[in-house]
């Protein structure tokens, strides 16, 4: 795994917080060169460990509600259920896991899923299968495309913020029909979430205006909302956790704001099984984490039960496969195909 020094570390959280904001701007409030932010980020991206992707809003892409979704394995056949559930274009993360489940992972229908075949039948017909636990998501508290780092001043993270397309927590609650020119659009900044004006002209055969006014029309709308893809480990958050936790209903809107605003966090849902929170977050070390749960998560209240895994294995995060966690391959885009 390469390390990142202080300066890598420091582009990192300012891409973060606004992934297509002018180079030259964001080499002024670091206190560098464009160029030297330029090299960078072609740095980073040529050693395969980070990607300017954008998050889609679900109601343009899925028929329902995500699952979370915990598989115990065969033993010894973990390694080759979680490869056989990398075929699945539904699978949008998967991780081998300790605890009670050996594998889990996010199930994401998408149009033309039959999503009781996948569930009751695709899934549990892979070989080494012993039994699967399907939960669904009722409710979302946080997402990925939230978590960055906290390193940059106040007045740093003040003027970049000046260039944000929009507030990464604050997603739109719902998002209207794109027309066909806005969700050819839509599909470049899934893929590249900084392609320029004059980039998308070229791939939709329009002028570099209208291009721009359509990358504006889906970024305003919220239906696509670019951001950084890059592995947690490198910059310092080696440990991956899953927490789920019993909460007593009352409590739920309570204790799901306050994961929500936990750095850590990067997938805070509410769920449909016998744990009603489900908490997806990264840590630095050990300590770190068990300070989060003795601390942060004993001080919530109505708390009645906790389970906890850790990843042993990333396979796929957001639909990127990985390699040893390193970003690895294509984008699976099949999914933005019009229904």
């Amino acid at each position: 795994m390469q390390t990142l020094d202080d300066a890598d570390l420091d582009l990192v959280a300012a891409l973060q917080l606004t992934p297509r904001a002018p180079l030259n701007a964001v080499a002024e409030i670091l206190g560098t060169s464009a160029s030297t932010v330029g090299r960078r980020i072609q740095r980073l991206q040529e050693s395969r460990l980070l990607r300017f992707i954008s998050t889609v809003h679900w109601s343009l892409i899925l028929t329902a509600n995500p699952y979370v979704v915990w598989i115990k394995c065969e033993p010894g056949m973990t390694s080759g259920v979680a490869a056989a559930i990398q075929e699945v274009p539904e699978a949008q993360s998967i991780m081998i896991i300790s605890g009670d489940a050996d594998i889990y992972c996010t199930i994401y229908p998408l149009a033309g899923t039959d999503l009781r075949r996948l569930l009751t039948h695709t899934l549990p017909a892979i070989p080494g299968i012993a039994s699967i636990e399907s939960h669904l998501v009722l409710r979302t508290a946080r997402q990925a495309v939230a978590w960055h780092l906290n390193r940059l001043t106040g007045e740093q993270t003040a003027a970049l913020r000046e260039h944000a397309d929009a507030d990464p927590s604050s997603p739109p609650e719902s998002v209207g029909p794109l027309n066909e020119a806005e969700f050819n659009t839509l599909r470049l900044l899934v893929d590249d979430g900084r392609i320029t004006a004059a980039q998308a002209a070229r791939e939709l055969d329009v002028s570099r205006s209208t291009a721009y006014r359509l990358i504006q029309s889906v970024l305003e709308a919220g239906a696509a909302r670019p951001r950084v893809e890059i592995e947690p480990a490198v910059l310092g958050f080696r440990l991956t956790a899953l927490i789920t936790l019993e909460v007593q209903p009352q409590h739920i809107p309570a204790v799901l704001a306050a994961l929500s605003a936990e750095p850590s966090g990067r997938f805070t849902v509410m769920t449909a099984g016998p744990a009603s929170i489900t908490h997806h977050a990264v840590f630095r070390d050990e300590d770190h984490l068990s300070r989060f749960v003795t601390e942060d998560i004993g001080a919530l209240p109505g708390i009645n039960g906790l389970n906890m895994s850790t990843a042993l294995a990333v396979l796929r995060r957001q639909w990127i496969d990985r390699d040893n966690d390193v970003l690895l391959g294509d984008r699976v885009h099949d999914f933005l195909s019009r229904p």
